[in-house]
């Protein structure tokens, strides 16, 4: 009885008030579907943390980003590497070399691992650069092969000696060659990633050990609050 008098009911609608009730159906539907958009955006949005959250999850922001001096290095394409090739690109940089037994290869396989958890998006505009410090041994083909062998995106740069050490002491990071009993060499460098603004200019870095969740968290976060 009470389904027949609702039948009724709705019969005896105007279709004005029909065409009003549909509306605030949709009004209804469209706001709950821009509340969940709302939220999944928000989701995806990079946490931005303090410097102190920083520091406690291995990075190392810079209070003002350091304006680096002009260098000219060695691409692993064979073409000239200078202070501009940073320029638009966040770009992660690492000092090693390929004959490096544990430290090198355990460093670009952590990256490599990194890069890889990154958004689509963010991945677009993030280099990684592996700076060979020996350059008598790590010619430019040899270097490409090395660094592909991780990771198909990463580049390498090498060049003389003196240019490369004042481009890794403008960003504090050192090394040095050390003869070996056998006539041969090593070389201790440092083991921190630094990190370069799209400006080019020294922005932070990464201490070891590396780890990929953390430095995805953090790297996100200074990307967010980066004024370029």
């Amino acid at each position: 009885m009470a389904s027949a008098t609702n039948t009724e009911d709705n019969a005896r609608k105007s279709p004005a008030q029909k065409r009003g009730i549909w509306l605030t159906v949709a009004i209804l539907v469209l706001f709950m579907g821009a509340v969940v958009a709302g939220f999944l955006h928000k989701m995806g949005q990079p946490r931005v943390i303090t410097d102190t959250e920083l520091r406690l999850n291995g990075a190392v922001k810079l209070e003002r980003p350091r304006i680096l001096d002009n260098f000219e290095l060695l691409a692993d394409s064979g073409s000239a590497f200078r202070t501009e090739s940073l320029n638009g690109r966040w770009t992660l940089v690492f000092f090693g070399f390929t004959h490096c037994p544990d430290v090198c290869p355990t460093t670009l396989a952590t990256l490599n691992n990194f890069y890889q958890a990154l958004d689509e998006q963010t991945r677009a505009d993030t280099d990684i650069l592996l700076v060979s410090v020996d350059p008598k041994r790590d010619r430019p083909e040899q270097l490409r092969d090395y660094v592909r062998y991780f990771n198909a995106d990463f580049r390498g740069v090498t060049g003389e000696f003196l240019s490369l050490k004042r481009f890794a002491n403008q960003l504090n990071v050192p090394f040095n060659k050390v003869p070996l009993d056998d006539g041969n060499y090593t070389i201790d460098h440092g083991s921190q990633v630094v990190l370069i603004n799209p400006r080019g200019h020294y922005h932070a870095f990464f201490k070891a050990p590396l780890d990929p969740a953390k430095m995805k968290l953090t790297y996100r976060s200074m990307r967010a609050t980066f004024n370029g």
